[in-house]
């Protein structure tokens, strides 16, 4: 198993604590961003800078998935793409996606995008809260375990 992150919209805290279980499980990291993010010097640790195009990152990410590898993202349409290749998909603040739930999380973001284009301001995402960090290690955990 190989851990891949959506790096650039990822939460430093979150990024703090994919490090920190990298080195501790042993478990190959790589951010992918489209700009440069700096990493610490660790065997486990790697970055893969992309062009900075739509959906070059998530695409990169996609070539280079192999079943059970992890990707960490907000990107419901990352998510769901993960998913139809059998690898796992976990957001920061600890969801994780399975084909049960990711029809239902695409439908609320294409509702939300609906609802956006007619002109409503709907906000950005919340703040990640101590819970939804306690909530994305404890998932990270869980899913480690089964897979290492």
């Amino acid at each position: 198993m190989k851990i891949w992150v959506d790096a650039g919209a990822c939460p430093v805290v979150v990024k703090e604590i994919l490090f920190r279980v990298a080195n501790r499980a042993g478990v190959y990291t790589t951010l992918v961003a489209n700009q440069f993010l700096k990493t610490p010097n660790s065997k486990n640790i790697g970055f893969l800078q992309v062009m900075s195009r739509f959906d070059v990152a998530d695409d990169e990410i996609l070539r280079r998935l192999e079943p059970v590898d992890l990707v960490i993202t907000s990107d419901i349409t990352l998510a769901s793409e993960v998913i139809d290749k059998q690898g796992l998909a976990l957001s920061p603040r600890g969801e994780l996606f399975t084909r049960e739930n990711i029809r239902g999380r695409l439908n609320i973001r294409d509702f939300l995008d609906t609802i956006r284009s007619s002109g409503v301001n709907t906000g950005g995402p919340l703040a990640l809260t101590k819970q939804d960090r306690k909530a994305f290690a404890d998932q990270l955990d869980k899913v480690l375990a089964k897979k290492i």
